[in-house]
């Protein structure tokens, strides 16, 4: 069966980009086929769509996207409720600031520690690093409801897939960044977040 005449994400269930899309997807209450695919060996569907055979890539009908920030932006433009990036520029300029600096300062650490490929020692430097950068800025958290703002928004959605994985990548945040620990408590608790989740992401918090 094809998948031209709606809205359809390709996604792999275990992997933080592909989260980031379905997250955004459930706050939308967008109703979406998702394909899981295995991101090491993309079906000729996905290259068929996107050249370069990535997930996640979005299909809506004659449009696929292929990158996760593009995706997630045009989500929130073609669905525009609820919104979830400010109205005025300057707001939005500091938003996308914001998504820039967790992907350059925690995501390209938390995919060094889940990339199999890192060596032990590699591994173990970025989960120290990430570990040590979130306790220092744990303040942050409690100053507002979400991550520096009182609205969901686009930067949670970049952010909460990879907090989400802490355990996982062997990282256990301490006492001292309480405001953080309690703002993935609220967040994970949200039914658009569990609505998000594939089975394999369930399966990575469960004792």
């Amino acid at each position: 069966m094809g998948v031209t005449n709606r809205l359809a994400c390709y996604s792999d269930p275990a992997d933080p980009y592909s989260h980031r899309v379905r997250l955004v997807l459930a706050e939308k209450g967008v109703t979406v086929q998702v394909i899981d695919v295995d991101a090491a060996h993309p079906p000729a569907k996905l290259v068929e769509v996107n050249p370069y055979g990535t997930v996640p890539t979005l299909v809506d009908r004659d449009l696929a996207l292929y990158e996760p920030s593009v995706v997630i932006e045009y989500l929130d433009e073609r669905y525009p409720h609820p919104p979830l990036m400010p109205v005025y520029p300057v707001a939005r300029g500091n938003s996308r600031l914001l998504m820039h600096r967790i992907q350059r300062d925690w995501c390209t650490l938390a995919d060094t520690v889940l990339d199999p490929r890192s060596t032990p020692a590699t591994s173990a430097e970025a989960r120290k690093a990430l570990r040590e950068s979130l306790t220092g800025v744990s303040a942050l958290f409690g100053e507002f409801s979400c991550f520096m703002s009182e609205e969901q928004s686009l930067v949670d959605c970049c952010l909460l897939p990879i907090l989400w994985r802490l355990p996982m990548m062997g990282i256990e945040l301490p006492r001292q960044a309480k405001p953080l620990l309690d703002y993935m408590e609220r967040q994970f608790a949200r039914p658009s977040f569990q609505a998000s989740l594939s089975p394999v992401e369930r399966e990575m918090r469960k004792v």
